[in-house]
């Protein structure tokens, strides 16, 4: 392994239900526009919760050809979306750099979950298993996803998806983080895409973990989390590469941690042993103490044990110092992004640092005496940002953090 190379985020691409775009996104969330309204993709008549974090402003045909359009589930499209985004923001000329050195690392939770769910409909209204489309069956496996972005923009470096549900933007940032370390690649394009699905809505309805209106994370009167979808991709590359092309720095990847605490599938362990574990290698890989932490980007879901056990965690890890450093939860506007969330809120701690601005907390109106930080309730706040932590934790105990800092020279 060569000696260790600085690596930084140089471009930036989301799709999310508060906005298409870095522009559109950062506006809305500094106004803490909430995007968990009542569903319109998916029928809810006779479920408990009617309410999700749907794209209402994703229109396919202003990033993607028809024949990609026709080829790719909800998932990749948004993949694809989010990467050429990123590659318009990052100025990378795709031309002058070996093909075979640019890597795709992306994150899921349920793959392309919309495209088996018209499968089974087709098969359920016709009773004729021989009525599915033959190309459906191609569009669902999840690595399809970081494929599509690969053939979208002839990238030939090494494509991997990790489906480490809500943790796996994360993860993915992080894989592609040890392949600009380990020289197996000069650029990547790293992050997390998932589609709506009638699945996890089921699945989380009949867990009674989904909110009945609005997400409100660390929030007394919480009700749960909301089922959402979007896609975010960070492209990332040493140091050296980035300031040959003259590109411009969101920020440096310090490092990151990932840790499992194999507790029970669907519940964090109380004791927080994973996510301790994620943010104290996180730290200790990055060689941060709790001192020269700024800010937290909280996985903050909105439901009761989540919001308890992380507050747990952040008192843990940083000591005394957990009370002075603000932390606040994107879902509270976005709901919960599944695999594409950590990606994300990735993607946004660049933006915040750029803009030196942390993003809010919506709903927050009653404290929790078991979620007794600073949550930057309700509106934005400007202040210095110089390291930044983001936290995501998932089912079957995955967790990962990651740490970023304003570039500095």
């Amino acid at each position: 392994m060569e000696k260790h190379k600085r690596i930084v985020i140089t471009g930036l691409g989301v799709v999310t239900p508060i906005g298409v775009g870095n522009d559109k996104f950062w506006d809305a969330a500094c106004k803490g526009v909430n995007g968990v309204l009542p569903l319109e993709l998916f029928d809810a008549t006779d479920y408990r919760t009617k309410t999700g974090g749907e794209v209402r402003d994703f229109n396919a045909s202003e990033h993607l050809s028809n024949e990609e359009i026709k080829s790719m589930g909800r998932s990749s499209q948004f993949a694809v979306s989010a990467a050429k985004m990123a590659l318009l923001d990052s100025k990378l000329d795709l031309q002058s750099i070996d093909p075979y050195q640019i890597a795709v690392s992306m994150g899921t939770t349920m793959g392309e979950p919309q495209v088996l769910e018209e499968c089974v409909h087709s098969k359920y209204d016709s009773g004729d298993i021989s009525k599915i489309p033959s190309t459906l069956p191609r569009q669902y496996p999840c690595s399809t996803i970081p494929a599509s972005i690969a053939r979208s923009l002839k990238l030939k470096g090494p494509h991997t998806i990790i489906p480490t549900a809500c943790a796996a933007g994360n993860y993915a940032i992080g894989y592609g983080f040890d392949l600009i370390q380990l020289g197996k690649a000069d650029v990547v394009f790293a992050g997390g895409s998932d589609p709506f699905s009638g699945i996890a809505f089921t699945g989380f309805n009949r867990l009674l973990a989904t909110t009945e209106d609005v997400v409100r994370p660390f929030d007394k009167n919480r009700k749960g989390m909301a089922v959402s979808e979007g896609a975010g991709i960070l492209i990332i590359e040493s140091l050296e590469h980035a300031l040959k092309r003259n590109a411009k720095i969101y920020a440096e990847i310090l490092g990151y941690g990932i840790g499992c605490d194999a507790f029970k599938m669907t519940i964090p362990d109380p004791s927080g042993s994973g996510g301790i574990l994620a943010l104290k290698r996180c730290m200790a890989n990055s060689q941060i103490g709790p001192e020269e932490i700024d800010y937290i980007c909280a996985h903050g879901t909105g439901t009761g044990e989540n919001d308890k056990t992380e507050t747990f965690i952040v008192k843990e890890v940083l000591g005394k110092r957990a009370h002075d450093v603000p932390m606040s939860s994107l879902k509270s506007m976005l709901g919960h992004t599944m695999g594409a969330a950590s990606a994300i809120e990735a993607a946004a701690c660049a933006m915040m640092i750029k803009n030196q601005t942390a993003l809010p907390t919506i709903n927050y109106s009653e404290p929790d005496p078991d979620c007794d930080l600073d949550y930057v309730a309700n509106t934005p706040r400007k202040m210095e940002l110089r390291t930044v932590v983001s936290n995501a934790y998932a089912f079957a105990g995955n967790t990962s953090s990651i740490a970023l800092r304003r570039y500095e020279g």
